[in-house]
């Protein structure tokens, strides 16, 4: 910290120039110490650590939920070297600290909405209402993440649905609840349906909120929406979905293997709930059956 300010007393234009042998004599080190950092102002080390510092800020911003021990394994996943020790230091520097770290009863607020509640409006009594209804395809789809224990660990699930014929457009399976899961889910939604000025309503999770998952919404043309936080009938409709899915996959057994888990999963929404199960706010049809009638009708 001293080295910066024997190059300023040795500036020609200082007030008073004092020598660099001077200045290091009365500082208490050696002329060759100064030289050898003139000549490298960052080392090595500081310069990684610094690095590893923008790398670590980055992943922390995509998931805020991340503590120090997951930002490591994804900094050695794209290829840094580095220990769990390392990354705890670089993070307590910057205060990257988990948001499920936090503790309790110091009345913290959660995060803000990125997006404004699209699907909300007042009723006569001046309280807020959803109405979840579409009068087409890809006008409203609905969005959450559900988690399911196995004998390995948990297995994440991010669900699309379309409001018009409450068929799950688009989906993501994966170990480990980050952002990049809801991304996957909305890039397979878009994928198959080409949606266009399309409202994607959530609730306020850290993974709905992150930069990533805001950059794919305006990269695809979509608009967000965002529940009120602690509403579950926010997003009721999708959580029926969840339910559902809780009674008929789920609690049917003990599952050992997430791949096991995954494959009940995806027969499920693709042979039972797409093709098998009639729904009453369809007029006793499946989601596929609605579909076909409705794109028919409208050819015509």
């Amino acid at each position: 910290m001293m080295y910066p300010l024997v190059l300023e007393l040795a500036a020609t234009d200082a007030p008073i120039r004092v020598p660099v042998t001077v200045t290091c004599r009365v500082l208490g080190f050696s002329t060759k110490a100064f030289y050898k950092w003139r000549a490298h102002p960052v080392c090595a080390r500081d310069l990684e650590d610094a690095y590893l510092t923008n790398a670590a800020l980055d992943l922390h911003t995509d998931d805020p939920e991340f503590g120090y021990r997951l930002i490591a394994d994804d900094l050695r996943d794209a290829g840094h070297q580095v220990s769990d020790n390392r990354v705890w230091r670089l993070c307590s520097a910057q205060r990257l600290f988990s948001v499920h770290s936090k503790k309790r009863g110091l009345n913290r607020k959660p995060g803000p909405p990125v997006h404004d509640d699209l699907l909300a409006a007042l009723d006569e009594h001046g309280r807020t209402r959803h109405t979840f209804a579409a009068d087409a395809p890809n006008s409203v789809w609905l969005t959450d993440i559900s988690e399911h224990p196995t004998g390995e660990g948990k297995l994440y699930l991010c669900a699309v649905k379309d409001l018009h014929s409450n068929k799950i457009v688009g989906y993501s399976i994966d170990s480990r609840m980050k952002s990049s899961l809801a991304v996957a889910a909305l890039r397979n939604a878009v994928a198959l349906r080409d949606p266009v000025d399309t409202i994607v309503h959530s609730d306020r999770g850290s993974q709905f909120r992150s930069r990533k998952y805001v950059h794919a919404l305006k990269n695809a043309g979509l608009r967000g929406s965002m529940g009120r936080v602690g509403a579950c009938g926010d997003n009721a409709a999708m959580e029926s979905f969840f339910a559902l899915l809780q009674k008929n996959v789920l609690n049917r057994k003990r599952w050992e293997t997430r791949e096991e888990l995954r494959l009940a999963i995806v027969v499920w929404i693709e042979k039972t709930y797409h093709r098998r199960r009639r729904q009453a706010a369809l007029g006793r049809l499946t989601p596929i059956e609605f579909e076909t009638i409705y794109s028919a009708a409208d050819a015509a």
